[in-house]
């Protein structure tokens, strides 16, 4: 969500910090994994909102200052089958399709990575983000249309 990893690993701290502080509030009924998520997703989120920072253009951040900030912001998923040019046109595709998630709303941006990208079932994405079930499913039913709706020059 944040793009530098230095930041990323000193929030990644400070989130196990605040988990520590309120293990005594840890329901065991809930998975740990998700309890502890949900703690380093908002503490970014507040961090973002504190800093106003660009949340997510994971094709070339306007903050990046060297070709390596810019690659390693890059999701590059590559088959031993392809072909060069296969994989000059899916690491283009892909950076449409990250640019067009990171252009969503905080919440579609968050529920559709959830979803998409760390293959968090619907309930689990309503716990981790304190959210009703159906709204979850709304989130993820309008991110999708957004993204269809933003990614259709590319059918």
């Amino acid at each position: 969500m944040v793009r530098d990893r230095t930041l990323a690993e000193d929030l990644a701290q400070e989130a196990f910090i605040r988990a520590f502080n309120a293990i005594g509030s840890y329901n065991t009924t809930y998975k740990f994994s998700n309890w502890i998520f949900k703690i380093a997703n908002n503490h970014t989120i507040d961090h973002l909102r504190k800093r106003k920072l660009d949340t997510v253009s994971i094709h070339g951040s306007p903050h990046a200052t060297t070709q390596e900030e810019i690659n390693q912001s890059r999701v590059v998923v590559a088959s031993g089958d392809e072909s060069p040019l296969e994989l000059m046109v899916n690491k283009e595709l892909g950076g449409q399709i990250e640019t067009a998630i990171g252009e969503l709303r905080e919440e579609y941006r968050t529920v559709i990575l959830l979803r998409h990208v760390e293959g968090y079932a619907y309930e689990e994405i309503a716990e981790v983000m304190d959210l009703p079930l159906g709204t979850v499913k709304t989130y993820l039913h309008r991110a999708r249309n957004e993204l269809k709706t933003k990614l259709a020059h590319l059918s």
